[in-house]
Order: C-alpha cells, then structure tokens, then sequence
C-alpha cells in the first residue's frame, strides 16, 4: 500500500467524493437561483464513484464523505451506499446532506455502512429557513433528522453557516435545539466560492469568534482535543454531551494540518478547496474501465499539485468561480 503524502508532509486520510450537482434547494450561499446543471454523460456513473472510492481506500485513506449538490436525490444513492460502506479500510464513512430526504433513505444509508451524518440547518425559523434555502421545508428537515435517529445513527452533526444580518441572531437558538435533540453542531464561515447575486459576502461574514463569544455569553466552552478528521475544531460545554465546532477558513486557517481532497461529480481531483488545483480523473476512469492501478497512480502523482494553502479574503472578493455545490460540499 502506498500512502497518499504531499509535498508539506501532509497525510491524506480523508476524501470527499461529490455524487451530484443536483440539489433540491438552492442556498443562498452555495449556488444561483436559476442553476444549469451538468450533462449526464458529464457525471459519474456509479460504478466510476465506486471505482473512486476503492482506489483512495487502497491508497490508505480512512475516511469517505459523500457530498453535493444533495447526495440523497441521486438515483442509486442507497446501492452506492452498501458498496462503498464495505470496503476494506474503511473507518469513518458519512454524508453531508440537507436531511429532506432522510424519511425515505435513513434505513438504507445506515443499513448500508454509513456511520455518520450532518445536516445542514441554518435557521429554525419557518420562514427565514425558506429564505435561506428558497425551497426548502424546515418541517421536513427536522423530521429527517428524527428518522435517522431512530434507524440508529448516533452523533449526527448539524452544519450551520453563520450570515451577518441574515441569521447571527439565531446561534444561541441552534445551539439549544442541538442540545436538546442529543445533536453536535458546527458553525461555519461563509466560504468565497462562486459569484452569488443575494448578498455581498463582505457584509454577511461572520466569524468564529464572534459566533463563539454569542455562544459563551451563555455556556462556557471548552477546547477538545477530539477530532473527526475533518477541519472543525471542537468544544464541550460542562453540563452536555453535544460538541460544538467551529469551521474557520477565514478566522483560524487550518491549512497546516489538511487531510483532505475532494473528487468533483464530474471526476476533477480537487486538491484544495479554495484553488483551481485539479487533475481529470474521469478520463483515466473512461480509458482504463475497471483498471484501478491507472487511477491509483493519478491520484499519486496528484498530491505534488497539493498547494500549501487556500487564500480566502473577507472582503467579498470571489476567488474561486465555481459553486459550492460544483465542488462537492
């Protein structure tokens, strides 16, 4: 086995693997309103995401998150679930999704190996979660959360993305409601991707210490040294189990210690989320069907193109045109 190093001396054990650009809402941070979608034949299929996903667990990653767009409306989700949640290797395998469809796919996901999950859930207002989503339904959303509950799965995350004047009034809320549904909860800052034309980023930003002092003017915080691979940096409050993290692209850059890369619905390797830094891996998987020892070596070779960091402003200024649901969230 060779493991994936990049020319910092950083490991990669994690990859976040996009299956769709589709998304049943339309945040109003991660794309338009009016969004063109990519062309099937442009999309992987199955069996190329599966094909993915076994050639980073040979290479030694560890943990798999499957993204979007929303994972959950594409076709198939429930099969490429089973397949990936049996890999060898494989120690931390979940999903980020907007929780409207976990009523119907809950059982599959958990039957089929996944063992976490987060949910995006920026407002617990009615209206203002319809603002925000511009379709979504919160009803819906907290009775997915509850669905997946009660098929079993355990330390289900909720991701918040805090807005200046658009939803900062509602941290300690969120954090409350996480408590009280035996949830973990991660607020993020809004990252510059893709030119969206409902605020200015300048104006909403928000960090993670002004989101952390809200929160500590009611519950006193404190650092935990635990870790999901991921970049949130973890707190405990004295008198709960529910963790509190924070994501700081901007305010705590967490370049240093970055594990991850993603693969892009379209088969772009993506070395860093906030660069253009890429190889195509769906044309490896094309010309050398169900051959993973090209594809391995792509992704090998791919960790020299690693930058040693993204250069996020909060100015508002976009440096990255793609969308977020392009990316792979």
């Amino acid at each position: 086995m060779t493991d994936l190093i990049d020319k910092f001396s950083r490991h990669v054990r994690y990859v976040r693997i996009s299956v769709t650009d589709r998304c049943d809402f339309r945040c109003v941070y991660c794309m338009s309103e009016e969004m063109t979608f990519l062309p099937r034949d442009q999309v992987l299929s199955l069996e190329e995401l599966y094909q993915v996903a076994r050639a980073f667990t040979e290479l030694g990653v560890e943990k798999i998150r499957l993204t979007g767009g929303e994972p959950l409306v594409r076709k198939g989700i429930g099969d490429l679930v089973t397949n990936i949640g049996s890999l060898p290797g494989l120690k931390d395998f979940a999903m980020t999704t907007n929780g409207a469809g976990l009523r119907r796919h809950a059982q599959a996901l958990y039957g089929g190996g996944m063992t976490r999950l987060n949910v995006s859930l920026d407002s617990l207002d009615t209206d203002r979660f319809r603002r925000l989503t511009r379709t979504g339904d919160l009803a819906r959303v907290i009775d997915g959360i509850h669905a997946a509950q009660d098929v079993g799965f355990e330390r289900i995350k909720l991701n918040a993305v805090i807005l200046r004047g658009r939803n900062d009034d509602e941290v300690l809320d969120l954090v409350e409601f996480a408590r009280d549904e035996k949830l973990d909860i991660s607020f993020i800052e809004e990252m510059p991707l893709g030119d969206v034309s409902d605020h200015s980023r300048g104006e909403t930003f928000y960090s993670s210490d002004e989101v952390q002092t809200r929160i500590e003017s009611r519950y006193p915080l404190m650092p935990s040294p635990e870790t999901t691979l991921g970049p949130s940096r973890y707190f405990r409050m004295p008198d709960s189990d529910c963790r509190v993290g924070f994501i700081s692209p901007h305010s705590h850059n967490f370049c240093s210690t970055c594990n991850r890369v993603r693969v892009t619905v379209e088969g772009r390797l993506l070395l860093c989320l906030g660069n253009e830094h890429s190889v195509d891996l769906r044309e490896t998987l094309r010309r050398y069907p169900g051959q993973l020892q090209p594809l391995k070596e792509q992704i090998i070779a791919a960790m020299d193109l690693k930058p040693e960091r993204h250069h996020f402003s909060t100015d508002g200024d976009v440096q990255v045109v793609r969308f977020m649901n392009m990316t792979g969230g």
